[in-house]
């Protein structure tokens, strides 16, 4: 299929829970769709080079750089966004109320792109180690915190999730 670039590309998608049908321009980005069109906006925009990882959301059980990613390509996925995390009269994750014990965010820029990996990751890995997820830290750039207090909130929240589960 041929699409030129002025025309409206019909997409439908998953996102957090909520079945989403939308026209988006071939050339919009994800990011600018999961903000704009959706209103989702604690996905950031930063660097807009996938450097950074503010704009990380979970597709399909991946975590993806929405700056990097066309809105069209979404179409039949399931995505989730840090808005996903939080229950719905606004009580936190467990992973939230972790980086909030351990003093793992400053100005929170930066937080939203980590949490969403780190949810990527503990879906496929229910127990990493620290250098697992010292792995997956690096790929954001966080100028306020430093990276320690992030590890160790990710790492106290899996003791604690194997605490409640009897691991």
């Amino acid at each position: 299929m041929e699409v030129a670039m002025h025309d409206k590309v019909a997409i439908q998608l998953e996102v957090n829970d909520r079945k989403v049908s939308a026209d988006v321009s071939p050339r919009m980005l994800a990011v600018d769709f999961i903000r704009g069109d959706l209103g989702l906006t604690g996905t950031h925009v930063g660097c807009e080079h996938g450097i950074c990882g503010a704009c990380t959301a979970v597709v399909d059980g991946v975590a993806v750089r929405t700056c990097l990613e066309f809105a069209a390509r979404l179409d039949g996925r399931c995505v989730r966004t840090v808005e996903s995390l939080a229950a719905a009269d606004g009580r936190l994750s467990g992973l939230q109320q972790s980086f909030r014990k351990h003093h793992a965010l400053q100005c929170g820029f930066c937080t939203p792109g980590i949490l969403m990996s780190a949810m990527a990751l503990l879906a496929e890995n229910p127990n990493p180690d620290a250098e697992e997820i010292r792995d997956v830290v690096s790929g954001h750039i966080c100028r306020c915190t430093g990276y320690v207090p992030i590890i160790e909130a990710i790492l106290d929240y899996v003791k604690q999730a194997g605490d409640d589960h009897g691991a």
